[in-house]
């Protein structure tokens, strides 16, 4: 008999346990196959993105970096309005019908990409109208008011592109979406060093649009061929009658974002109406860049969550208890060694944007820190949102824009980009706090114990 050694064995037997989880059609099969491909996905776009932004904001220096951060803020604030929480909704009902009732997934798909060009062009035509006024009155910059315009077509390719991903998760086509945000991503790193070189800050804008056109054009692709293999005909006709989920989903999917995101927009104008307020806005931004790379990789692998627990829906507690709690340890072990390495090279990361953002150390510190507690966070909101508990995840968003606007009220006048930083981590402890009292006054005496009849294996 031949005899294999110890380690090979061992190394056999777990390259096959991982091929059978891969392979397994079980919760812990599907979640890490979209987990891998959300990672892969995410890596090279997010480190082009953080690269690009080193080197813009160099070349744009702390000023005009700062007023580029705002442009971005003010085109996500107003996308709130425009995206209309049809990417949540379009993962959920995508998720939820495609197998039970495909026409239905169908007229969804097409509701969806129909209201989001319509509050699109709408928020369109608001920005061209009003870039004067918000360039004057709220961003103490009148000369912004052209690129603010032009940034109006970031704002229509937003939202449709998010409605777009929205519905590839929900046919849980993780490894579609990889490739689109790894094409856009790639694309992100010499359109911006270009534009910046050509044409300034204006430049910058044109190359953030030129990305977001790009990933409409796949998302499109993509989604077509999508509803070809799973036989979801998308069908314009009579997709209004399900207008319902509008009122019930979307609405306060909206509301919610309609409080923090222009509540973050808020709290920033207050910081650039300060004196020094643009160079300090430059210090928060470079810093804020990497609170957005913590968040975004548990952020990523935790994406299929919506759609595998809105697919099992409240028939089977015992699997959707286990998913959830797993994907709460993960999402918070992630981010949590994420952070530390950034945490202990932040002066060092803080230095590389040039000599004006040395003393920013302190502000990415309570931005990471931050950021931990709120990709936990964001998990159990995933979960709110799969049982169609929106009108209390609005609720819980309020307290959190409250605090953050009180906070960055008595904080920022005094500490500049330190005090906003600061707001920023109390509110999400706030909001982490009174999330987690919902989910065990809630969940713990109603859902979780719930007998379910019948129960998969994670």
């Amino acid at each position: 008999m031949l005899l294999i050694p110890t380690e090979v064995r061992s190394w056999n037997g777990a390259t096959k346990a991982i091929s059978g989880i891969w392979a397994a059609d079980s919760l812990r099969g599907r979640f890490a196959r979209g987990a891998i491909w959300s990672l892969i996905g995410a890596v090279l776009p997010q480190g082009a993105s953080l690269a690009a932004s080193v080197i813009t904001a160099r070349l744009l220096g702390g000023e005009q970096f700062g007023e580029y951060a705002m442009i971005q803020s003010t085109v996500g604030m107003l996308g709130v309005f425009a995206g209309t929480g049809l990417g949540l909704t379009a993962t959920k009902y995508v998720a939820e019908l495609r197998v039970t009732n495909p026409d239905r997934a169908g007229r969804i798909i097409a509701l969806s990409t129909a209201v989001a060009l319509g509050t699109g062009a709408i928020a369109v035509m608001a920005l061209l109208i009003l870039a004067p006024w918000l360039a004057t009155s709220t961003l103490s910059a009148p000369h912004l008011a052209t690129e603010l315009r032009i940034a109006a077509g970031l704002l229509l390719l937003n939202a449709l592109n998010g409605t777009q991903t929205g519905v590839l998760a929900g046919f849980e086509a993780f490894r579609t979406i990889a490739r689109v945000n790894l094409t856009r991503g790639i694309l992100v790193f010499p359109l911006a060093i270009a534009g910046v070189f050509l044409l300034g800050l204006r430049g910058a804008v044109l190359a953030l649009i030129a990305a977001a056109a790009v990933g409409w054009v796949l998302n499109d692709i993509a989604i077509r061929a999508e509803s070809r293999r799973t036989a979801v005909p998308v069908r314009w006709q009579k997709c209004w009658s399900d207008r319902s989920i509008l009122w019930k989903f979307s609405l306060p999917a909206v509301l919610g974002g309609v409080l923090t995101t222009p509540a973050m927009w808020a709290a920033s104008s207050i910081l650039v109406n300060q004196p020094h307020g643009y160079p300090e806005m430059g210090v928060f931004s470079a810093a804020n860049q990497w609170r957005t790379a913590v968040a975004f990789l548990p952020s990523l692998l935790s994406q299929p969550l919506l759609s595998m627990l809105s697919n099992l829906g409240v028939n089977d507690v015992r699997s959707f208890r286990r998913l959830l709690r797993a994907n709460l340890w993960f999402t918070f072990a992630v981010s949590g060694l994420t952070s530390v390495p950034i945490i202990l090279c932040s002066s060092w990361i803080m230095q590389a944007y040039g000599r004006e953002f040395r003393f920013g150390t302190p502000t990415l510190i309570f931005l990471i820190i931050a950021t931990v507690i709120s990709s936990t966070a964001a998990v159990i909101g995933q979960a709110m949102a799969s049982l169609n508990r929106m009108w209390w995840g609005f609720a819980l968003n309020s307290v959190w824009a409250l605090v953050l606007l009180a906070t960055a009220l008595l904080l920022v006048p005094r500490y500049g980009a330190l005090g906003l930083a600061g707001a920023i981590l109390a509110a999400y402890s706030v909001h982490a706090l009174s999330v987690s009292t919902y989910v065990y006054v809630n969940f713990q005496h109603r859902l979780f114990r719930i007998h379910p009849t019948a129960s998969r294996t994670v």
